[in-house]
């Protein structure tokens, strides 16, 4: 599958913005039960995951259930694609992928993903949800790092 940059348009949001609108909307839940629900919704509506991904190089290693992560450069900014097989990491992928895919390399790098703890995540998943959560977002950094020193 190739994308061009005609086919993924720019966010409307800013990262920042994205994160607060986020942070936002998990907070019209008041218990934690309703959050996972969000959660697993907004994993529900992850985009198809192209299939020339669903290769063993492209499963992420960290994370208990199975993850399959890719990047792409699309012009000037990164694209990134992932599914699980979990609803909840499904979930966290939805939430990773509308913070920092489609963004400028440099963006990414930039930006702490601080919406995970105003949101409560970071106290509410278990240990194994935190280390491929972790793990997800490191292969999105290191990804970006990639596109800003390709030699290196």
């Amino acid at each position: 599958m190739t994308e061009t940059a005609s086919d993924t348009p720019h966010p409307a949001l800013s990262i920042e913005d994205e994160q607060r609108e986020l942070i936002e909307e998990f907070g019209f839940f008041d218990d934690w039960a309703d959050r996972y629900q969000y959660l697993i919704d907004l994993g529900r509506k992850l985009p198809e995951f192209p299939d020339e991904y669903r290769r063993d190089e492209f499963k992420l290693k960290g994370c208990q259930s199975q993850v399959w992560f890719a990047g792409e450069q699309v012009g000037d900014r990164l694209v990134f694609h992932a599914i699980s097989d979990a609803a909840i990491v499904s979930g966290l992928i939805a939430v990773l992928l509308r913070i920092y895919s489609n963004r400028l390399p440099s963006e990414i790098q930039a930006t702490e993903p601080d919406f995970i703890a105003e949101v409560g995540l970071e106290s509410h998943l278990s240990p194994t949800r935190k280390t491929g959560l972790s793990a997800m977002i490191n292969s999105i950094k290191a990804r970006a790092a990639m596109s800003l020193n390709p030699g290196a």
